[in-house]
């Protein structure tokens, strides 16, 4: 990859001191100016503060890493501020800490300490977002997205989930604050609900095509008798860990959520039901965000951010028709190699699909038949890893199914990072729904991907380096940290991981395609007017997968633009950075050294990781 994002150029003119300069003259030289010399307390004391800002603003975030009381305040009780002026707000705070963060590159700084300022300048500047686009919201892990409700992701996705899976129930205070949050859930619906309503009085409407899976996940969510609902049974089972609190006391707490969930949540989730069914009828045939008003300028926003390049959309959907055809050349020769040469790749990848030996059983035994194997590959690669990795996580990775109620718009898989203090393990999830879309020869390089050695590495290390602070602890540099989890994919293949096992590998070639595919699908949609239903059948012919499959994943770049960008391109940058350092160093190259390189120092942008592999390779 030769192109440079305009992020890149921003932090790497930042690490070298550039700064535009008055025009000077032969007869009459500019005179030089006083710079400031800063150490690193001066330079904490702007990244903490504005660490603490956000954290003031992300308050379920802070449950989810499970952040110390006596530095963040006690969060426990609150939810985020999900209305206009609350986004607003966040955005704003954003932008001033980037400006201050901006001011300090002025300054004389160690190497270390302006990585670390420009580092968060452009964090800061993710959770900014583009002030010239005002529909969405910002996420604490996906920037700037444009649609608060969708089939995918949002605070009615996202927030439930950190109620019933990460709000930690040890006492009677931790109780009392779920309750609060209960309570104040049912207020975060109604901000929700403003906000898509402000959204569509601007023209931003979610894309008619989405509505169906989108209404069906708020259907769903209260298709349970609150007695029942997950919300209040997650509750009663952590109450009977509380020993000192007596059981009619934790009765009338489970009846008190129960109650909030029927007479608060439930009927906030009917009027945003009722509103978005009201706006299905005028919701947009087209699907790309360039047909949002101010899109296109945010899709590039987007490309900037999520692809960490300044490329074009058209460029990067050349790169990805060219990466598509030479993985399908590759494919096409181990088809062959095996008996299968009649049809076009797609044709017989997706005859593997269907063949019995490949699947496991529709049933609660199969899936668990599943879950098991995926846990025993993890242990395989941890087993291995010593051969290319110096440095190994601590912290533990559980493999569970995605939850039925959302798995229906929900990706094939994900992992979700363990907390900060590591008492709670990294969870790789995996969507069960359709067990024809999950044969065993793919399933390998998908735990590859989101286990080990790929986001669980990268995310639990990232975790461990305690000197570079909060926000790049769990920095969200999207072409670094998917980039990493692709790359782990060709790194398994190196491990042996698919040694004798020609269909395993055509699961992980599979899989590259499938990246390559986004490339074109995702600038397809968003940059060139393409339907829903034309990326559905090129995706579906590139890729060989399940029409299941095929389907949610273009639902899922609809509703998510530009960050499907990320995979293909930061892997090609990561490879193309590892073939320089072989052929610069010969035999004087180490992969352990190279891993740690790009691993130990965080999440970055891709331009300061390609800084740091050529210092290295001078240093040698």
């Amino acid at each position: 990859m030769k192109g440079f994002s305009l992020l890149a150029l921003a932090v790497s003119m930042a690490l070298t001191g550039c700064s535009p300069s008055p025009t000077q003259t032969e007869t009459q030289p500019a005179p030089a100016q006083q710079v400031t010399k800063l150490d690193r307390a001066a330079v904490d004391k702007v990244v903490d503060g504005y660490t603490k800002t956000f954290i003031q603003h992300q308050p379920a975030m802070a449950t989810s890493l499970n952040l110390p009381t006596a530095e963040y305040g006690d969060y426990a009780s609150r939810l985020p501020d999900y209305s206009s002026q609350g986004m607003k707000a966040l955005q704003q705070d954003m932008a001033k800490a980037a400006s201050s963060l901006a001011q300090l590159t002025q300054a004389e700084l160690s190497s270390n300490d302006s990585l670390h300022v420009r580092v968060n300048e452009v964090i800061a500047k993710y959770y900014a977002g583009d002030s010239n686009f005002s529909g969405g919201y910002i996420d604490t892990w996906g920037g700037h997205l444009p649609y608060i409700v969708n089939q995918l992701s949002g605070p009615l996705v996202d927030i439930p989930t950190v109620l019933k899976d990460q709000h930690i129930i040890a006492s009677i205070k931790d109780a009392k604050d779920y309750l609060a949050r209960l309570d104040g859930f049912a207020t975060v619906i109604d901000q929700v609900r403003a906000k898509v309503a402000e959204d569509a009085k601007n023209g931003i409407v979610l894309p008619k095509v989405l509505f169906p899976n989108t209404l069906g996940y708020l259907s769903n969510f209260v298709a349970k008798t609150p007695e029942q609902h997950a919300l209040v049974t997650s509750f009663q089972t952590r109450l009977e860990n509380l020993t000192d609190v007596s059981d009619e006391e934790k009765a009338a707490m489970v009846t008190l959520a129960a109650n909030l969930v029927k007479d608060k949540i439930y009927p906030a989730f009917a009027r945003v039901s009722s509103d978005m069914q009201a706006l299905e009828s005028t919701a947009p045939e087209a699907v790309g965000i360039s047909a949002q008003p101010n899109g296109a300028a945010f899709y590039q926003h987007e490309i900037t951010y999520l692809a960490d390049s300044s490329m074009s959309a058209e460029q990067i959907h050349q790169i990805g028709l060219q990466e598509v055809e030479r993985i399908t050349k590759r494919m096409d020769e181990i088809l062959k190699a095996n008996g299968y040469s009649e049809g076009s790749v797609s044709e017989r990848m997706q005859k593997l699909n269907d063949e019995p030996r490949f699947l496991y059983a529709d049933s609660d035994e199969g899936r668990e038949q599943l879950l098991t194997f995926l846990r025993g590959e993890i242990e395989t690669v941890i087993a291995k890893a010593p051969t290319l990795f110096s440095t190994l996580p601590t912290q533990k990775v559980e493999v569970k199914r995605i939850p039925k109620e959302v798995e229906a718009g929900a990706p094939g898989g994900y992992y979700n990072g363990p907390s900060l203090d590591g008492s709670r393990p990294g969870v790789f999830a995996i969507n069960l729904k359709d067990m024809k879309a999950v044969p065993s020869f793919a399933m390998k390089t998908l735990t590859y991907h989101e286990a080990v050695p790929g986001h669980h590495f990268q995310i639990a290390l990232n975790m461990l380096q305690t000197d570079i602070g909060l926000m790049r602890q769990n920095a969200s540099f999207n072409a670094y940290i998917e980039g990493w989890a692709l790359y782990s994919e060709l790194v398994a293949f190196e491990m042996g991981m698919y040694e004798n096992d020609p269909f395993g590998d055509l699961g992980r070639l599979q899989a590259e395609v499938y990246r390559a595919a986004r490339l074109v699908v995702d600038t397809g949609l968003h940059a060139k007017n393409w339907s829903r239903q034309q990326a559905i059948e090129y995706f579906a012919e590139a890729t060989g997968s399940a029409m299941s499959d095929v389907t949610a994943a273009i639902d899922r770049y609809i509703a998510w633009p530009g960050q499907a960008l990320g995979y293909k391109l930061g892997m090609l940058k990561l490879v193309e950075l590892r073939q320089h350092a072989q052929q610069a160093l010969g035999d004087k190259f180490d992969i352990k050294a190279f891993h740690d390189l790009v691993l130990l120092k965080g999440a970055r942008p891709m331009a300061i990781v390609e800084e740091d592999v050529n210092s290295w390779i001078a240093a040698q």
